[in-house]
Parts: C-alpha cells; structure tokens; sequence
C-alpha cells in the first residue's frame, strides 16, 4: 500500500514557484527544486512528474492565484474606474515588482521554444483582458467611461501598461518615476468622463 503524502502540495507549489520566478526555467536544476521543496528526487517526481511538468503545474498555479486575486480587486473597488486606475498603479506599490510577472517572464524565456507555454500564456492574458473588460463596462454603466469605449479594446491598452510598467520596474527604475508613469497612463487611458 501506497504511503500518504507527507508534505503540503500548495506549499511546495509555491517554494517552486518561487525558484522558477526568481532564476528562471533553465536556470534551476533538480537540485534547486529538491532544496526549495524538501522533497527528494523520487518524491517530487510521483508527485508531479519531470521538471517541465512541475514548473507548468507552478505557472498554472501562479495564474490561477493571479486571476482570482484580480478579479477580487476589481470587484472590491466601490467604483470601476478607480479599479482601472488600481490595476495601473499596483504593479508600483508591490515591494516583489521587481521580478516582474512570472508569466511574462516565462513566455519571454520559453515562448519561441515551448508551444505549451505560449498557449498557457495566450489564455491567461485572454482571461485577464475579459476579466478587466467586465470592469470597463461596468465603468460605462456607471457613467464614468464613454458609452461607445470598446471594453475589450480599452482592456488590452489597460493590460499592455500595465505589464509595461512592471517591465519598467524590472529595469531599476525608481518608485517617482514609475508611479508618474502609471498616474500619466491612467490619465490618457481612463480620463474622468463623469459630470
């Protein structure tokens, strides 16, 4: 008879996770995954399979977390635009920005190479466009957007700068400068059309 699992799988998800997002895919070897988890080879293996199995089943995970997490910020908000104008300053505020987006970074390293990835990445980003798309029309009912904004047009802009700006904080910039960058943004994307 099999033994039961001795180790919390969102736990261990989440310290590959983080080995994956901090050196990269090519970067981290087996012994990374075995150090970061503390599991042994065999042991991390039956439970989720080669490391290209174990790093997909991590982005999933990342992507889920993130689309939960953005969909409960643009809900939260008492008015659409101000989560509009939330989703462009975010990236400013969070002190972990400077890894950038796993999922981008992901598709940058593995994209060209990993048709799996791409795909994962192109639903993700179609998800996340929906999802901001439902907060643009939402604006429009409230009477804060044009009524003839294409919601998913505006979504992808509002998606595009934001991942810019996380980029840019990738680059070193300071907190200033980027934080002009995504009130400059919001001001060209998401001006005030209220009374």
């Amino acid at each position: 008879m099999a033994r039961p699992r001795s180790f919390d799988e969102k736990q261990v998800l989440n310290a590959v996770r983080d080995q994956f997002w901090d050196a990269g895919y090519a970067a981290t070897s087996l012994e990374d995954l075995m150090r970061v988890s503390g599991l042994g080879k065999g042991s991390l293996y039956a439970a989720f399979g080669d490391k290209r199995q174990l790093f997909l089943r991590a982005l999933r995970a990342y992507t889920d977390d993130s689309h939960r997490s953005l969909r409960e910020a643009l809900a939260e908000a008492p008015r659409a635009l101000d989560a509009l104008r939330m989703l462009l300053e975010a990236p400013v505020d969070d002190s972990g920005v400077r890894r950038g987006c796993l999922l981008a970074n992901s598709t940058s390293e593995l994209g060209n190479a990993d048709p799996e990835v791409l795909d994962h990445a192109h639903r993700a980003y179609e998800t996340s466009t929906a999802l901001i798309g439902d907060c643009v029309a939402r604006a429009q009912r409230e009477g804060d957007l044009p009524a003839d904004t294409d919601p998913i047009a505006l979504a992808r802009a509002l998606l595009a700068a934001q991942q810019g700006i996380v980029f840019m904080s990738r680059t070193g910039l300071d907190t200033a400068t980027l934080t002009a960058t995504a009130r400059s943004l919001a001001a060209r994307l998401l001006p005030d059309h209220s009374g």
